[in-house]
């Protein structure tokens, strides 16, 4: 019974331990690479937007044409 409460109480501090590591190993971005990354979001939002505009232009008359 102790065991499996030993085990219990292991995995917060493994968890804490990992996040810590992870913490430290992470490097604020350079102004290059930001400007890049705020490139590459900019870029998929416009194309995710035409996409969402072409089928809405696609399915107004189609619905249009259901309905009528």
């Amino acid at each position: 019974m102790s065991e499996s409460i030993q085990k219990f109480a292991e995995y917060p501090q493994e968890f804490v331990k990992d996040g810590m590591a992870f913490v430290n190993r992470c490097a604020k971005p350079s102004k290059k690479e930001y400007l890049q990354i705020v490139q590459i979001v900019g870029a998929g939002f416009v194309i995710m937007g035409a996409i969402g505009y072409v089928v809405k232009l696609i399915h107004i008359p189609i619905r249009h044409l259901i309905t009528v």
